[in-house]
């Protein structure tokens, strides 16, 4: 018969060890779920701003939509948001970009949101062929999507002659938290 004394355990560094593991992973597993919730609060934040980017995008389609006249498209209108140009060389990022821009009220989530609307065209004035404006030409009786692969070409034989003019609603908004989205809207409306 063995007497205590001359036992030894092993068993109490073996446990140390995997319980120094779990510590560990316990502490990983804490930290990794804490960073995918961050993850995911930052992507609802982002997508929460581009919702509200959303309604600079929708003042200026109705700015658009709603005109009494298409005179009025032919010079620069700052309280709407509208300009009557796009320099080419002009961005998102260029301050001369947002000059007549139009700032809505700030929303229930604190977003601003910023708006502008540049017609594609080289000089302010109506459309001839000395101020040169991108245009597209629309079917003849269609107002409705068009088909896959339908041709948009200026002299495709479906198409009328009136061509309809570009115009770029822009919006940006700036976040409680500092975020920045910008987006943009293609529109076309007829000369």
């Amino acid at each position: 018969m063995k007497t205590a004394t001359s036992q030894r355990g092993i068993a109490l560094p073996i446990m140390l060890i995997m319980l120094a593991v779990m510590m560990v992973s316990s502490i990983y597993l804490l930290k990794s779920s804490t960073s995918t919730t961050l993850t995911t609060s930052n992507l609802a934040y982002d997508a929460a701003m581009t919702k509200a980017a959303d309604a600079g995008l929708h003042a200026g389609f109705t700015y658009l939509r709603n005109l009494a006249t298409k005179a009025d498209l032919l010079a620069d209108q700052p309280a709407a948001g509208y300009v009557a140009t796009l320099s080419p060389a002009w961005t998102a990022s260029t301050p001369n970009f947002w000059l007549g821009s139009v700032t809505l009220p700030a929303d229930a989530d604190g977003n601003r949101v910023e708006y502008v609307i540049h017609r594609l065209c080289d000089f302010p004035g109506a459309y001839d062929t000395n101020n040169k404006c991108q245009t597209s030409a629309p079917r003849t009786g269609a107002t409705g999507p068009r088909a896959l692969g339908e041709t948009l070409r200026v002299d495709a034989p479906n198409l009328a002659t009136a061509p309809q003019l570009h115009y770029v609603v822009t919006a940006r908004v700036f976040g409680p938290r500092g975020g920045h989205v910008v987006t943009q809207a293609v529109i076309m409306k007829g000369p």
